[in-house]
């Protein structure tokens, strides 16, 4: 029986010669703090493209420079930038892969110290080159900076920042976007009651509370009639009183009706201390509950064996996977799991590497 994990999927009209992605992972690496890519960011995605990957999903991308998560992230927010991204797109399509890069803007959990060892924990100030923050609520994240509750006038900038974002992308090379509304970033905060407490149109009810989410959809989906675009939700807050997996549900098929074709379910990122039954496979849960909405769904979370993801598409629970840390353990993850599914290696293995493979 054919692997069901290493068949092609076709989003719009670009076809993905497998399931098994590379999940959007910060790398903190753009050290001359200019959200330009590096030497780091040539060799990792195009080290995981000739590893198997059918789509390489590049880190969250700061739409603006006060979208960057810390000031070591990447931007899309001017042409050098573009075409800084477009060489790593380039190697990335020579090994066979398709790639898209993730959209983002952090809102009020902006301008924080990189996630790496040994790195200093809370806001940057702007004295050492951070920002002020801004979100739907003028409510922090933890002991984060308080943000500045954003006006329409702001609200507007940040949709036209994302399409302006995503026309850079295309121009770069890029077969597809994702758009960031999970993990406590800027579309999770308007999206959960829990960190938007604002009574306009882009408040309330979770119509009003989705409503800049879908405004970004739309707006590059209008840009971009044929171009793939993907969204990275959060499916719950994991406390009470914050966003359910019936919400996000709901909340998908909207962002389908806008233009999204597929939706990247994840969970958490936006309240502290949640608890997080995390284990094997811990969100595909919620992935196939959001996937009642009728629209294409990838689950990502502690899914670490090929078998595991096997079962998940077999299931049709899900429609790919999305791998994280497996593929920073083994870059060629994706030749070691089509060999063991004994999918087609052919379709996916550098000839170099034939003698290992």
């Amino acid at each position: 029986m054919a692997s069901k994990l290493f068949s092609p999927i076709t989003l719009r009209q670009t076809e993905i010669r497998n399931r098994l992605w590379v999940s959007p992972m910060c790398q903190y690496s753009a050290t001359a703090r200019d959200g330009m890519p590096t030497d780091w960011h040539l060799g990792h995605y195009a080290g995981m493209a000739r590893g198997g990957a059918g789509l390489v999903i590049v880190e969250a991308t700061g739409v603006v420079p006060e979208g960057r998560i810390s000031p070591e992230c990447l931007g899309l927010w001017n042409d050098a930038q573009r075409d800084a991204l477009g060489r790593v797109v380039e190697l990335v399509h020579a090994a066979g892969a398709k790639i898209a890069v993730q959209l983002g803007h952090a809102g009020r959990k902006a301008s924080t110290y990189a996630w790496l060892p040994g790195a200093v924990e809370g806001t940057v100030p702007e004295s050492e080159g951070g920002w002020a923050t801004v979100a739907p609520s003028a409510r922090a994240f933890g002991d984060l900076a308080e943000p500045r509750e954003m006006t329409q006038t702001d609200i507007d900038a940040a949709v036209t920042a994302f399409v302006s974002a995503s026309t850079r992308a295309v121009e770069a090379g890029f077969d597809a976007v994702e758009i960031h509304g999970a993990h406590g970033y800027l579309g999770h905060q308007f999206l959960s009651p829990l960190s938007n407490l604002r009574t306009d149109e882009y408040g309330g009810d979770l119509w009003g509370r989705s409503r800049f989410l879908r405004e970004v959809v739309a707006g590059v989906r209008d840009a971009h009639p044929v171009l793939p675009v993907l969204v990275r939700l959060s499916a719950t807050d994991w406390v009470e009183g914050g966003l359910t997996a019936e919400d996000v549900t709901q909340v998908a098929g909207w962002l389908q009706d806008a233009g999204a074709d597929l939706i990247d379910v994840s969970s958490g990122g936006n309240v502290e201390r949640a608890q997080i039954p995390v284990g094997a496979g811990y969100q595909a849960p919620l992935a196939a509950k959001v996937k009642d909405s009728g629209a294409p769904v990838a689950a990502v979370g502690m899914i670490t064996s090929a078998q595991q993801a096997e079962t998940l598409l077999r299931l049709g629970s899900v429609d790919a996977v999305c791998v994280a840390r497996e593929w920073l353990r083994n870059p060629y993850l994706g030749l070691h799991w089509a060999k063991e599914l004994r999918g087609d290696l052919d379709a996916i293995r550098p000839a170099q590497l034939w003698r290992a493979f």
